[in-house]
């Protein structure tokens, strides 16, 4: 039996059909998700919803054009951000990303800068961080921004489920319902007291359904199961050993996971549920291939300033050859907090320990790669030493770590860990395919998947 992932990404979509006999891929699908909008406001990312569906129908109308049939659709994408629809199910405002700033703004009449998100987590006694879909829906709700008509909030990829079935409300998963903050991650749901403190009337909410469950049928009588969250589907679709693996990633930001059995609360990670039963710890980071990414645009603009020269293209082949290059028992260090971090959007980065002998490309682009990894492994050492001594593997996952062999090499003598990489680069999309086959009753449930 064939099933299909879909992964709506912030900057591609991505869909899949899996083999579920062999765990191949079949057929790959990947295209850039052009769906940004311009704001007048810095501090706001947004989404058109209009032109992520096309690109998702389109990506759907290849992955089956070769006349392979799909037993079930399984959908994951970006969490955090919202977008409200209204009775018929259809949307009635942009998608805020997970990227939206507005939770950072101060309150004006506060007069004391204190700010939405922090607001929010104080009356509510709960963990937040900006760009979580609550914390964008109680700025939105105090500034008069909602639309008139909306009915409900949602994830992107909920929406699209709900697109792709003809509903007419969005179902959401447990994954994706605690990306948007204010979740009870004991009683797997949203509490009524809770939201009343922060004054978000309860029928905005999704009816939250266990995760794989069938929320309806595509045209054309495919089974569609409920989005996972994009970082519980990469787990799913990266590691052999739910148990004994650590996954890392590495894309626009960063994170580290781990699985718990049993509920966790460590005030560095998230806690965020897994499909199935138990929960991933996660260090999230906004460094990552973001940051490395700033460091070569900066590359780029000093060709163009001082060597006089057209935009040169991409350097990152370069930069990955000045790294092999470098000399790697320099004390450059880089802190690469440059957009702050989930727990302090104030923090900076900053570049400590340099002479001149290290004041060169290659020490910068190691100081940077170092970076990246020092914010991950922080979270590592903030892991249960019940859960670390059952760790034999690092999973490594994300086009950051795929294309740099330095930050590979890296991050395996860091952590002191051999360092495997994901099977299939779609992890999440892959993570997605397992979802849907779980849920159509392939497999037993997310614990027993063969791969």
């Amino acid at each position: 039996m064939n099933f299909i992932g879909l992964d709506i990404g912030t900057t591609s979509i991505c869909g899949i059909i899996m083999d579920t006999e062999s765990g191949t891929i079949l057929n790959s699908v990947t295209k850039s998700n052009k769906a940004s909008i311009q704001s007048i406001h810095p501090w706001e990312f947004i989404q058109d919803p209009v032109v992520i569906l096309k690109i998702v129908f389109e990506v759907l109308d290849q992955l089956t054009s070769g006349g392979i049939h799909a037993a079930g659709i399984g959908l994951t994408g970006q969490m955090h951000g919202i977008l409200y629809v209204d009775d018929a199910g259809n949307h009635v405002s942009p998608l805020y990303t997970w990227q939206d700033q507005r939770g950072n703004l101060p309150i004006n009449d506060t007069g004391d800068g204190e700010t939405y998100v922090y607001r929010l987590s104080r009356i509510t006694s709960m963990p937040l961080a900006t760009g979580f879909g609550l914390v964008t829906h109680h700025y939105n709700l105090q500034n008069g921004l909602i639309p008139e008509n909306a009915a409900c909030i949602c994830t992107i990829a909920d929406y699209v489920a709900m697109k792709l079935t003809g509903g007419r409300k969005p179902l959401m998963d447990p994954t994706n319902a605690a990306s948007l903050g204010l979740f009870n991650l004991e009683l797997m749901d949203f509490e009524a007291h809770t939201l009343e403190a922060a004054g978000i009337e309860w029928r905005m909410l999704p009816e939250v359904v266990p995760s794989g469950t069938v929320v309806g049928h595509s045209q054309a009588g495919i089974p569609v199961t409920v989005s996972l969250g994009d970082n519980q589907a990469s787990f799913l679709g990266s590691v052999s050993s739910i148990t004994d693996s650590v996954l890392l990633n590495v894309g626009t930001g960063s994170q580290i996971s781990m699985f718990s059995k049993r509920f966790l609360a460590i005030e560095s990670l998230d806690i965020r549920p897994f499909p199935g039963g138990g929960y991933l710890l996660v260090g999230a980071s906004l460094s990552g291939g973001k940051s490395y990414a700033l460091l070569e645009s900066f590359f780029r603009e000093v060709c163009v300033q001082l060597g006089g020269l057209e935009d040169p293209g991409s350097l990152y082949a370069r930069m990955s050859q000045l790294a092999e290059q470098a000399v790697l028992d320099s004390e450059l260090r880089v802190q690469t907090q440059f957009y702050g971090s989930r727990s302090d959007p104030n923090k900076r980065g900053s570049i400590e320990g340099m002479d001149s002998l290290n004041f060169t490309p290659g020490h910068l682009i190691i100081g940077v790669i170092d970076g990246i990894i020092a914010e991950l492994y922080q979270f590592y050492t903030s892991f249960p030493d019940e859960r670390m001594l059952q760790i034999k593997s690092l999973i490594g996952s994300g086009n950051g770590i795929r294309n740099n062999a330095t930050l590979r090499q890296r991050l395996s003598t860091t952590f002191n860990l051999p360092l495997l990489i994901a099977a299939h680069p779609e992890e999440a999309a892959y993570g997605a395919s397992l979802c849907a086959s779980v849920g159509c009753s392939v497999f037993p449930d997310f614990h027993h998947i063969k791969k």
